[in-house]
Parts: C-alpha cells; structure tokens; sequence
C-alpha cells in the first residue's frame, strides 16, 4: 500500500469516528504533511481519494471539507464502479461471511472473445474460473473469470477458496493500473437458475470487466452476474472545481 493510500486510511478513520466531524475543515495540507512527514503532494494525493469517495470537498481558497456520507451506508456504496480491489476487501469489515464455492477451474486455450479481451494469441492458455460467491452460506454473486497463465503461476484452487487479488498484489506483487467496466441487464441462464437461485424470468445484473496491469497487459476478463434483490452498484461523480 502506497503512503498516500496508507494517509487516507487514518484520515478516512478519523471521519468515522468524528474526530474530524462533518461541515468541519479538515487541517491544512502543510498541517498534515507535517504531522506525516510527508509532502505536501503526497497528502494532495491522500485527500482526492477521499474526494473520489465522496467524504470531503477541497475548494481552493475555502479548504477541505467534510461532508455528509450518510449516503454511503447504503449496501451499494461497498461496490463503486471505480473500485477493483476485489471482493474480499470490499466486504473485510462487514459482519457477514464471505466463502467461495469453486465450480470450475481448468486451463484451456482461449475462445476468440476471450483471446480478444486478454489480447492473447489463441495458442496461449488461460485459467478458466467459475465461483460462487457466498455471505453467510446464501448466494451472492456468481463469477466467470479467464486469466493467462502465465501472469498468474501458482493459481490453485486453495487461492479461489479465499482471494484472488490478494494472491495477485502480495504473492505475486502485480500492480494494477486500471480497468474497463460494462453493466447490462440479462436473463439468467443455467448458471445462474442453478446457483444464484434466479427463477427464469427474474433479471440479472451482469459487470462485464477487464482489468489492466500498469504495464498495459490485461490480467484479468470476467463477467460477475448478481441477482437483481440482492446486489447493486454505485458511482459518485464528483466535479471539482
């Protein structure tokens, strides 16, 4: 984790616990620098993420102030459109269990769409993942994972049953850059009348995602599909002026 993530994590603490209360400024950048012997941009850094998740409002000339994140109770703001840390961090401080049911795991060579969105020759195989996720035992999300091998040696189905991302940030120490997210509604198929309980005519949510390591390769192409009563997803847009 990166110094300024680390800072926007205390400072992110902080709000929670009222030590920095709402409609409150937050202290001075050169403050906190100081207090964190860091520099100035570092703790510009810390506080744009805190501005992307909406918990303050930096103005030039009125400083940094904290607002009211009460919407950010609701279940959906656990899952941001500009999140991809994976889910096992997105829920770790929730009271709920998550487990992971692995449905299929295989190497194979990849189908054409597959090859397209790894940007991978066909002749290069790929982990072919199906997992249901679970929250106390009950079906959450169910996920269709194709990774290339060869950015993940040593993927095995002990790594499934808990987390993928943390095997890939601090086992194999990737770093991602980014990632392209596509959301459209469906009708559930086998899978998903199977495993997510879905009767045939309720709608699925499905976020198409390819997610890209720093150096511009794509590390993983999957499609997550959630039930329409149980998951949802949130996006703030904040403008800066």
């Amino acid at each position: 984790m990166s110094k300024y993530e680390e800072i926007a994590n205390v400072i992110r603490t902080r709000i929670s616990d009222g030590i920095y209360p709402v409609d409150s400024n937050l202290p001075v950048q050169s403050d906190l620098a100081k207090e964190f012997s860091v520099s100035r941009m570092t703790i510009k850094k810390a506080i744009e993420i805190l501005t992307i998740e909406g918990l303050v409002f930096s103005k030039q000339g009125n400083g940094t102030k904290v607002l009211n994140s009460s919407f950010w109770d609701k279940n959906d703001a656990k899952f941001r459109l500009d999140n991809y840390n994976g889910l096992s961090k997105d829920l770790q401080d929730q009271a709920e269990k998550l487990t992971s049911q692995v449905i299929r795991f295989e190497v194979e060579f990849p189908q054409p769409e597959v090859a397209e969105r790894l940007q991978l020759d066909a002749k290069m195989p790929v982990y072919r993942i199906v997992r249901l996720r679970l929250l106390d035992g009950e079906p959450y999300v169910l996920e269709h994972t194709f990774m290339p091998v060869d950015l993940a040696p040593g993927l095995d189905e002990e790594v499934l049953k808990k987390s993928v991302y943390d095997f890939l940030f601090n086992q194999l120490g990737l770093k991602f850059a980014g990632s392209y997210k596509h959301i459209t509604a469906a009708k559930p198929d086998r899978y998903d009348q199977d495993y997510l309980k879905c009767h045939p005519s309720d709608p699925v949510l499905e976020v198409e995602q390819v997610v890209y390591l720093e150096n511009g390769r794509p590390i993983e192409y999957s499609r997550s599909r959630n039930r329409y009563d149980i998951r949802g997803y949130s996006l703030l847009d904040v403008k800066n002026n």
